[in-house]
């Protein structure tokens, strides 16, 4: 009975040094920027080792959670129908929820025009290497990339989308075979899962240490003078985000109630990873954990969190819309209504499936922006902040799809009061569904 109180102690305690990590990440790479550019450049080399080896750890675990995870769910499910009807639930959810977020994008670049103060006749006329490296994102070769040519392929690259399709058919399979079997192989996978999920317990510990180099190394590079300059789009940005982000908590209230503030309240050092990291990845194993101990039972984050990180990035979806009319306003061109809302409806199609692209926000814009005559070295008037962007855009997309989860309880309780809800954290929340 004891062992709860003592995960929320440590829990957060475990908050209170990624919020010091933080402060005193900026404060170290602020000073070493001020001390001129060869202790700014050794300090974001020694930065980068600790995060990237921090991401890495979190890699490791990723592709064997997302696998058990969701196959898991889906054989714990067992009628198939049921699978079914939650997913096109959450994929109806995630549509909708993507389209509100590139409308409010839409809506605030038109009422703040952000762009209009960074006409000049020095706007850049070529886009940086590092984008067009990438290459542009194809509608064609997304449906063809959704089936991998080999799990393994898969993940070795840590692709979600098509891990999430092979772990799908694999729960599939498990509700397929005889009962007694089909129970065994569920509780393998599933120690899998609880496996994966202690030893993000165990990478967790070095969390705070990996935030204080994240965040040296953005502003030991930058230093304090890009905030400066870009002061007032960052500003206009964090309240579009802060628009999207009640517009959410209040879908979220109108369907789990006042329990929608506690999911916050149990989300925030997920939340804090992935704003201080700009890292999707380096949320998910937490994220998963801290939604069971909420009351989101595996079977149901597991099918829901992998799904939605490749169809319900609302902060990344926010950010297209915002951002491309930016570029339009910074480069004095005019698009009309039917345009943007042409433009708008584009990116929602095309932006599927993209999050495992290296600075995906930006390439998709890089893609989708040439087809309305708006100039894709444009991007290099946000390339220098897109770190402070990323911060926000992914602690929305944590957001998003917590609440999505939570949600699909109430679905899948619906659907199966009996027997939906398995978490020992679920009494309170079983009884309110």
């Amino acid at each position: 009975m004891a062992q709860a109180p003592v995960q929320k102690s440590t829990a957060a305690h475990r908050t209170r040094l990624i919020l010091l990590g933080m402060v005193l990440g900026g404060i170290t790479g602020i000073i070493c920027h001020a001390l001129g550019p060869d202790i700014a450049k050794s300090s974001t080399f020694f930065a980068n080792i600790i995060v990237t080896i921090f991401l890495r750890l979190i890699k490791m675990i990723i592709a064997p959670l997302v696998f058990a995870t969701l196959a898991a769910g889906i054989g714990g499910l067992g009628d198939t129908k049921d699978v079914g009807r939650i997913g096109i639930r959450v994929m109806i959810w995630f549509a909708a929820a993507s389209l509100v977020s590139l409308t409010i994008g839409l809506i605030a670049a038109n009422i703040l025009q952000p762009g209009l103060g960074f006409r000049s006749s020095s706007l850049p006329q070529t886009l940086d290497s590092t984008l067009s490296s990438h290459g542009k994102f194809n509608i064609t070769q997304f449906f063809i990339h959704i089936v991998p040519t080999s799990v393994m392929d898969a993940m070795a690259r840590n692709d979600i989308l098509e891990l999430v399709v092979f772990a799908i058919m694999f729960g599939i399979g498990i509700t397929a075979l005889p009962k007694e079997t089909a129970q065994r192989i569920h509780e393998a996978v599933d120690g899998l899962a609880h496996i994966m999920l202690r030893m993000t317990d165990m990478v967790m510990l070095t969390a705070p240490i990996a935030v204080f180099a994240a965040i040296m190394e953005a502003t030991a590079r930058s230093g304090a003078g890009i905030l400066e300059h870009f002061g007032v789009f960052l500003l206009e940005f964090y309240g579009v985000v802060l628009v999207l982000w009640i517009v959410l908590i209040g879908a979220g209230y109108m369907m789990l109630g006042k329990r929608v503030f506690s999911l916050i309240k149990q989300i925030t050092e997920p939340l804090l990873l992935g704003y201080a990291t700009a890292s999707s990845e380096s949320v998910f194993p937490l994220l998963m954990e801290k939604l069971e101990e909420w009351g989101v039972p595996p079977k149901i984050s597991g099918f829901v969190i992998p799904l939605g990180y490749s169809f319900n990035l609302d902060g990344s979806m926010v950010f297209e819309s915002f951002a491309a009319l930016f570029i339009a306003q910074a480069y004095g061109i005019e698009m009309s209504l039917q345009q943007q809302i042409t433009m708008l409806l584009v990116m929602f199609i095309s932006s599927k499936g993209v999050a495992g692209v290296p600075r995906a926000s930006l390439v998709m814009i890089a893609a989708v922006i040439p087809n309305f005559g708006l100039p894709e070295a444009g991007l290099m008037l946000i390339i220098g902040i897109d770190h402070f962007l990323d911060m926000a855009r992914t602690a929305t997309n944590v957001i998003g799809n917590a609440i999505a989860a939570a949600i699909s309880v109430r679905w899948a309780h619906s659907l199966q009061p009996e027997n939906a809800l398995e978490s020992p954290a679920l009494p309170s929340l079983q009884k309110e569904l």
